[in-house]
């Protein structure tokens, strides 16, 4: 237990949220718990995280989720840990929920140096259900960015996806966004990537406008029958087909697009 890393939880405490300034002290062992000393109270020190109220050890739950995360059946993981099915079902869901605030916290706070972004979707069927799972990532690092279901393929899901996505992106700055031929995509991309304009002095509303180095690049593929057969990975149609995609700019930044696909086309 390091209280130089705990802050008080406690909303009406004045020292709330302020790490390092001696004002939390060890309360007791067993259980783990600090005692704030500006407030009086006491927290437990898995105040925030998914093992807030769980009486299991922290190993066995660490465990399960990870063998959850990788894709291992819930009647598999009850029958080896000899744990209830809803239990393991609990720990599932809080685990999402944990992943989804540090998340927000951590990565939708406009630090990412992102300068290719791919976004697709991903369709799932389940017991008289079809969901779609709309995701973005980062192509450099290949961190996901974000993530978003629905029960519909739509513009909705799109939008939805693209402003989460935006949210994890760094001011203004050249961008590439490859997708795939889903119509939705070009007219989401450009409002989710807009930013404030004040183009005359005094009184009077700021110009939405969209990122001047934006561009939209869609992958050309041939289906048959819901099959994919035919990928546009020769060079010579590719860049054939770069007018097509210099449609999708919004900016008319065609040498920017064409300076980011010829890497992929050498």
């Amino acid at each position: 237990m390091d209280p130089s890393k705990q802050f008080c939880p406690n909303e009406t405490c004045r020292a709330r949220g302020q790490i390092g300034e001696g004002n939390i002290r060890i309360h007791s062992y067993h259980p783990q718990r600090y005692r704030c000393w500006t407030c009086k109270k006491t927290f437990s020190a898995c105040r925030g995280t998914m093992m807030e109220g769980l009486r299991t050890d922290e190993e066995t739950v660490t465990r399960v989720v990870t063998l959850l995360a990788y894709g291992c059946p819930t009647q598999a993981i009850v029958h080896a840990y000899g744990l209830d099915e809803r239990t393991v079902a609990d720990w599932q869901k809080r685990a999402g929920k944990q992943c989804q605030r540090v998340h927000h916290a951590i990565v939708e706070q406009g630090h990412v140096k992102s300068q290719h972004i791919q976004a697709d979707e991903i369709r799932a069927k389940g017991r008289k259900l079809i969901i779609w799972i709309a995701l973005a990532m980062d192509v450099t690092t290949r961190l996901w960015m974000a993530g978003v279901v629905s029960t519909s393929r739509d513009r909705r899901l799109i939008d939805r996806l693209l402003h989460h996505a935006r949210a994890c992106c760094q001011f203004v700055q050249a961008l590439l966004v490859c997708t795939d031929g889903f119509a939705a995509y070009p007219n989401s991309i450009v409002p989710a990537f807009r930013e404030k304009v004040k183009k005359k002095e005094g009184r009077g509303r700021c110009s939405l406008e969209a990122w001047p180095d934006l561009c939209i690049a869609t992958v050309m593929k041939r289906t048959e029958r819901k099959q994919v057969l035919h990928f546009l990975n020769d060079p010579e149609d590719a860049l054939a087909n770069i007018p097509y995609l210099i449609r999708l700019c919004p900016n008319d930044h065609e040498g920017a697009l064409v300076r980011s696909l010829e890497p992929f086309h050498r």
